[in-house]
């Protein structure tokens, strides 16, 4: 990920500064000092003060650029797909000790196709069906029982690929945030962005965002 595409996604997950970049509250440098340490967690290395208060400051300007083409949703062609009760099986770089990441891997596609994995800066994630033939893959985890994040649900959200798909996150944030519903979670592959939500919101999430589909 480039120093801009962590420093959306950081702001995006924190509905707080989130909302005050939107209002123009927000001093830039004092924001770049405090997500600096977190920027340089995840991509491994040192990164300019500077550089990070330009990124901040480039993602407050997107917010006026979209005001001026609301009309057009960031959704336009996008398709969606829901899957709930699923949960989210996070350990770190260290429990992958006591189980390669590609012999779990392995054992998933064995079980079933309807899996997301993610590898992030200081662990590894999967997103899978709430069973007992998923959950018995981590028997052998000293830290079995703090793995586990249930009642979730995910909605996979594919954009074409000639669309630009770096505003989509804190789009569909802040649709979903205006009608009362806040995300768990977000990543990002290559053709898709999965967000994570609470399992009792999903459906209206998905009929919300499906509508904004349909509008564009």
């Amino acid at each position: 990920m480039s120093i801009p595409e962590v420093v959306r996604e950081i702001i995006t997950r924190n509905r707080s500064v989130y909302d005050c970049m939107k209002m123009d509250l927000i001093n830039y440098t004092a924001l770049a000092v405090k997500i600096q340490p977190e920027i340089e967690r995840v991509l491994g290395n040192s990164v300019n003060l500077n550089t990070v208060v330009v990124a901040i400051k480039r993602f407050a300007d997107s917010f006026e650029i979209k005001e001026d083409v609301k009309e057009e949703s960031v959704l336009k062609n996008a398709r969606l797909a829901l899957t709930d009760g699923i949960m989210d099986i996070k350990f770190s770089i260290k429990d992958s000790n006591e189980m390669d990441p590609m012999t779990i891997l392995d054992k998933f596609s064995k079980i079933t196709s309807n899996y997301e994995f993610f590898r992030v800066s200081d662990s590894f994630r999967f997103l899978a069906e709430d069973i007992e033939d998923i959950r018995q893959i981590f028997n052998n985890f000293t830290n079995r029982e703090n793995m586990f994040s249930t009642g979730l649900a995910k909605i996979r959200i594919s954009i074409p690929t000639s669309q630009n798909q770096s505003d989509v996150v804190s789009y569909v944030a802040e649709v979903l945030h205006t009608n009362g519903i806040e995300l768990v979670n977000a990543f990002f592959s290559q053709d898709n962005i999965v967000i994570i939500l609470n399992d009792r919101d999903a459906s209206r999430a998905y009929e919300i965002l499906h509508s904004d589909i349909l509008r564009a």
